[in-house]
């Protein structure tokens, strides 16, 4: 179905690494436009650079989505390079884990910041463009964890659990404007979302969790597949896992 790719404008958030890359990768090769956003300016510069170089269309914007401001800059300038926005994929994510016990009060304030304000701002940002071409595509990333919670990873989850509530919202209310709303909920896969984990015990749990891990490109073809279904249809969630991870 690459030829529902073909063409749509793309703007990735957390495009420097795991998942936002390789989906960037992915429907670059699809022939769409891209717009990569992340705080690591070197590794997205390199990377809009290498899709460029296989005939593809991209630039990079640096951006810290706890900004509002920067990333309303990556949406517009998005617009001002390809003239309109397909779909914002709101990527950017962070997962340090820790009972709540051990107070790790300013990785809770830097999760809700990354997690839940990143995604509203990329609504915010992205939402009057979608309205007025009554057209566009929210595709925001929650987690296993948006489903089930365990013991150390409580606000980890809390933040994801409201991704699946912000983008139902947002699913009811942009109806009249013709906008589908995707929520992706990956489980275990090989990113660099473990290293923030900074308990050493904790650390060890997620690594060893960690070891069934699949790659990242399991999410493109998850975005892939939302993205290319007919404008009539729309994906609203998809949760994924290993096929041998129990959790």
């Amino acid at each position: 179905m690459s030829h529902k790719i073909q063409g749509k404008v793309v703007i990735i958030t957390g495009a420097s690494s795991g998942l936002g890359e390789a989906t960037a990768r992915a429907l670059s090769a699809q022939g769409a436009s891209v717009a990569l956003g992340a705080r690591r300016q070197d590794r997205i510069r390199s990377l809009a650079k290498e899709l460029a170089g296989r005939d593809g269309r991209a630039i990079a914007v640096t951006v810290d989505v706890t900004d509002r401001e920067q990333v309303k800059t990556l949406v517009d300038a998005a617009v001002q390079a390809y003239g309109r926005i397909d779909v914002m994929i709101n990527n950017a994510g962070l997962m340090p884990q820790a009972p709540l016990e051990r107070l790790k009060i300013d990785e809770w304030d830097r999760m809700i910041d990354v997690n839940i304000k990143g995604v509203l701002y990329g609504i915010a940002a992205a939402l009057p463009y979608m309205k007025q071409q009554k057209a566009g595509h929210f595709i925001n990333v929650s987690s296993v964890a948006g489903h089930k919670v365990g013991p150390g990873f409580a606000v980890y989850a809390a933040t994801k659990h409201a991704v699946r509530v912000l983008s139902e919202g947002l699913r009811q209310e942009v109806k009249p404007y013709n906008i589908r709303t995707t929520v992706i909920s990956p489980g275990v896969v090989a990113t660099e979302l473990p290293n923030s984990t900074t308990e050493p015990d904790t650390a060890e749990r997620v690594r060893k969790a960690y070891e069934i891990a699949i790659p990242a490109d399991s999410f493109a073809r998850a975005a892939v597949f939302a993205i290319s279904q007919p404008d009539d249809m729309d994906v609203n969630e998809i949760l994924f896992r290993p096929t041998r991870q129990e959790y």
